[in-house]
């Protein structure tokens, strides 16, 4: 039961990541159209660099004071932190089920 528990949140972060895909590449099209000196600040390879992603986590976005860049930003992190947090929910049971058996 437990290692069920642990695939399930293996499902839940893969359909985050999946809506981390989709928005999080919105977002930076949006920022370079509109927002410039702040897509600067990403710099290149923005959809897989670390830095990016710590950018986005501690929501920098909101700097430009922009709904739209809102709008697609804060989905991009919420779906974010929902990887992370159901990849580490799904390893501490993967180890819980080494433990227990």
């Amino acid at each position: 039961m437990i290692l069920f528990l642990a695939l399930t949140f293996v499902g839940i972060a893969v359909s985050a990541f999946c809506a981390f895909a989709i928005f999080w590449p919105l977002a930076l099209v949006h920022l370079r159209d509109r927002h410039p000196a702040l897509r600067g600040q990403l710099g290149e390879a923005a959809f897989v660099h670390p830095a990016a992603w710590n950018w986005l986590l501690r929501q920098r976005y909101r700097a430009a004071a922009d709904r739209n860049l809102d709008g697609l930003a804060t989905p991009a992190r919420v779906s974010l932190l929902i990887v992370f947090a159901s990849l580490a929910c799904a390893g501490l049971l993967w180890l819980l089920s080494s433990v227990v058996s």
